[in-house]
């Protein structure tokens, strides 16, 4: 199925329906983005921008949220 047929079936939709299928994609995008933060944290790539905020943590120049 290409994007334009997509587009044509959501334009097809209810109200109801387009907001169920908004929510939907929201929590897909959501676990998405989990997903590549976690592939992310295990190769290291975010391990300079960690060592980072403990470094700025340690000088005081964090605040509790």
């Amino acid at each position: 199925m290409s994007i334009q047929e997509i587009e044509a079936a959501i334009t097809r939709l209810s109200t109801r329906d387009v907001a169920d299928l908004m929510a939907w994609i929201a929590e897909y995008h959501a676990q998405l983005w989990d997903r590549q933060i976690e592939e992310d944290l295990e190769a290291g790539r975010l391990d300079a921008l960690l060592a980072e905020v403990d470094e700025e943590h340690a000088q005081g120049l964090s605040q509790p949220l």
